[in-house]
């Protein structure tokens, strides 16, 4: 099958819906790990969307790219609190044993390298993050081990532990009962559960507590690209507005962090954009995490639990 019949295929499974915009466009970043400027065409093309707005689309989110990415994503975090702590000399010996600059991919395209504000892990920093797998406390000393261990595949390396350091515990602003639900647990851990209300419909929402995974679980589909409510489900009380959405516009939402912060989530179901602000070590840091994907996440993770 050629490049322009699998992106035909895809728009034939949202029947060429030009309000599946963004889940048509994930679903091509999945395949080709970019997104082809041919593939846009032939999206605006079916959709009858033109490809200014195909093309605007594509650069609002920043979880899409219009590059082709290495076969492995190596992120240094240089936030305050990693910055301080040495990441510049780590992201320094990333490119010089990879020879590149930050935000290039080696001629391989066995790896790209890029530099991000905040991973959101600051007592564990030094942080590095390659193919979702997170090494804390990195020494330039150790960047060599980690991108061999990446081209050897990161499938073995256990990084649980770090991860369970950072999952996040959360309550009702209001009445201060907490969110978490030990008895519907998700990766092994209690899942934060709220009530969230879209076009009518209301239902609980389950969410992973774990640091920076994606899993969530939904009571019934729903339509990527449009504004939710999200209710405590013991006060029943709306979660009261938060600051704007920097990615797009829309209300962040606010929930209550244990031990001090705000956790704060994007109403415009579809978008990437969250905010852990709390203080630690004294740094106040930030990060934003992936709850939400960008398009398709009534289809991908609708199930009862």
């Amino acid at each position: 099958m050629d490049s322009k019949d699998k992106i035909l295929k895809i728009l034939e499974k949202y029947n060429g819906d030009r309000g599946a915009l963004i889940s048509i466009l994930e679903k091509i970043q999945d395949d080709y790990a970019y997104l082809p400027e041919d593939a846009l065409r032939t999206v605006a093309d079916r959709t009858g969307l033109s490809l200014v707005d195909v093309y605007g689309v594509a650069t609002f989110y920043k979880s899409f790219r219009l590059k082709p990415r290495g076969k492995h994503l190596a992120s240094v975090c240089l936030g305050t609190a990693c910055h301080v702590r040495g990441a510049p000399k780590i992201i320094e010996e990333f490119e010089r044993q990879l020879d590149i600059q930050s935000g290039e991919t080696t001629p391989d395209k066995e790896f790209t390298l890029e530099a991000v504000k905040c991973l959101g892990a600051c007592a564990l920093g030094p942080i590095v993050v390659v193919d979702n797998h997170y090494f804390s406390k990195v020494t330039p000393l150790r960047v060599k081990e980690i991108l061999k261990r990446a081209a050897e595949g990161l499938d073995a390396i256990n990084t649980g532990t770090a991860q369970q350091d950072i999952s996040t515990e959360v309550c009702c602003p209001r009445c201060r009962h907490t969110l978490m639900d030990p008895g519907h647990p998700i990766e092994n851990l209690p899942s934060i559960k709220v009530y969230l209300s879209s076009k009518g419909k209301k239902g609980w929402l389950r969410i992973s507590s774990l640091y920076e995974s994606e899993t969530h679980v939904f009571e019934y589909p729903v339509q990527d690209n449009t504004l939710g409510r999200f209710f405590c489900p013991y006060c029943h009380t709306p979660f009261a507005s938060g600051s704007i959405c920097t990615e797009c516009a829309a209300p962040m939402v606010q929930l209550m962090v244990q031990g001090g912060g705000i956790l704060q989530i994007c109403s415009r179901l579809g978008c990437t954009n969250e905010l852990l602000d709390f203080t630690e070590d004294n740094f106040e840091f930030e990060r934003s995490l992936s709850l939400f994907r960008a398009g398709g996440i009534g289809e991908k993770v609708h199930a009862k639990v």
